[in-house]
């Protein structure tokens, strides 16, 4: 998200689309971008604690049919659906991919099957990005929490993956960088998990204040797993 286009919001300024999204829709609803912020923070607020606090996906789609509504613009799909194509086409735009992870997923793919279990909140843009990178074709299965309705730590989007996969949780390792809704959420369900850390600063400090499941494993880069998984 910090590769996005700097905006001043309420006075901040913050990494975001939302410059984007008012010029491609101000032809439409007319708002000064003031106004346009403050709509769409009011939801993405109200989403946010939904979000957290049940662990419910929010399709994009849904996010701006609601804004559309609170700027006095009910049932506006043209609008709702330009401000999706707007907002996933500049995250897709900024998304770069590590080469090696081809090779590697390629690999695992003829020891054991594999599948994406991802909180993400638009599946087209999702699987457009797993085939940008030369991945989507290395997948069993791609669950998209846009799809079940609900984000890790749920158990209702792990016991998709694993129904994609046709494999048991105990013969299933997860792999995430999340201790809170991969390794947590994985563990409840009775599999092991492996935490990776490329994006974690301090792994050490993450750990000692993690309250819940330990990993299984400790990674730093998706090639140890070849020395994890078994044949």
């Amino acid at each position: 998200m910090d590769r996005l286009p700097l905006v001043e919001i309420a006075g901040r300024r913050v990494p975001s689309t939302y410059g984007l999204l008012h010029a491609a829709s101000v032809h439409r609803h007319g708002l000064e971008f003031e106004a346009f912020a403050a709509a769409l923070g009011k939801v993405d607020r109200e989403f946010r604690d939904t979000l957290q606090r049940e662990h419910r996906e929010v399709p994009t789609l849904e996010r701006f049919r609601v804004f559309a509504r609170g700027i006095g613009r009910p049932g506006d799909d043209e609008l709702a659906r330009a401000l999706t194509d707007t907002h996933m086409g500049e995250l897709r735009r900024h998304l770069t991919f590590h080469p090696h992870h081809a090779d590697v997923l390629a690999r695992l793919s003829r020891r054991a099957p594999l599948a994406v279990c991802s909180n993400f909140s638009h599946t087209d843009t999702a699987r457009a990005v797993l085939a940008d990178a030369g991945l989507l074709d290395r997948f069993a299965g791609v669950v998209i929490s846009m799809d079940t309705g609900h984000r890790k730590p749920r158990p209702e989007i792990f016991r998709a993956a694993l129904e994609s996969l046709g494999t048991k949780p105990e013969e299933t390792l997860h792999v995430g960088d999340s201790l809170d809704a991969d390794v947590n959420g994985a563990a409840a369900l009775g599999m092991p998990t492996a935490w990776i850390t490329r994006r974690v600063k301090d792994p050490e400090a993450a750990l000692a204040a993690h309250s819940g499941a330990r990993p299984s494993h400790t990674i730093a880069d998706l090639a140890e797993l070849e020395s994890l998984v078994s044949d």
